[in-house]
């Protein structure tokens, strides 16, 4: 990729909407804002408003790089479905950069890979096995633990993560670790009656 290579990266896996714009190593904008809901409506006003600040257009980008998890299932469906969908109009590259990666960039490699969880769990990464949720007193056990930075900087290594990317890549997908904790409705659906009953 040229040096000057246009790259978006954005995530929306926690409770937070951020973004990061680089120009070959130069970083030309980052916004993060903390939010519990409401991602979806965000995202693409934030896009906006980092592009503006980079004074560059949709169609001058390279690529998009995009956060995929494991964190919220909802965010991570935004990120994922928004850099994919962008990425199919702009016929750029997507790629997406799990937290474990984009947390070795910010940390340079130090420690073991980590995500808070709920219920006083993490997702982890070690070195050469599969990512996993464990307690966290079971991680700590393993060795140090390096959590994700700041939002901002969070997506300035997902764009710095796609930078650095090969393409072609597959498209983006969400990287769920446990199965979503909703479940199916106990009640039967109601009954729906035809006109003529």
């Amino acid at each position: 990729m040229g040096s000057d290579a246009l790259v978006l990266g954005f995530d929306t896996s926690a409770a937070h909407c951020a973004a990061a714009l680089l120009s070959g190593d130069r970083v030309l904008s980052v916004r993060a804002e903390e939010m519990g809901r409401g991602q979806a409506e965000r995202l693409m006003p934030l896009l906006e408003e980092v592009l503006g600040e980079g004074g560059v257009a949709w169609r001058d980008l390279s690529r998009i790089g995009t956060g995929v998890g494991p964190g919220n299932f909802t965010g991570i469906r935004i990120a994922v479905s928004a850099a994919r969908g962008l990425a199919l109009a702009m016929d750029i590259p997507a790629i997406g950069i799990s937290t474990f990666d984009a947390v070795r960039l910010a940390t340079d490699g130090g420690g073991i890979p980590a995500v808070p969880a709920p219920r006083d769990q993490v997702y982890i990464r070690p070195d050469g096995s599969e990512p996993r949720l464990v307690p966290v007193e079971e991680a700590q056990r393993l060795g140090r633990l390096a959590y994700p930075p700041e939002p901002g900087p969070l997506a300035l290594a997902i764009a710095r993560a796609a930078a650095a990317a090969d393409v072609p890549a597959p498209a983006p997908a969400p990287l769920y670790i446990r199965p979503a904790d909703a479940a199916p409705p106990r009640e039967a659906p109601p009954l729906i009656l035809d006109d003529d009953a």
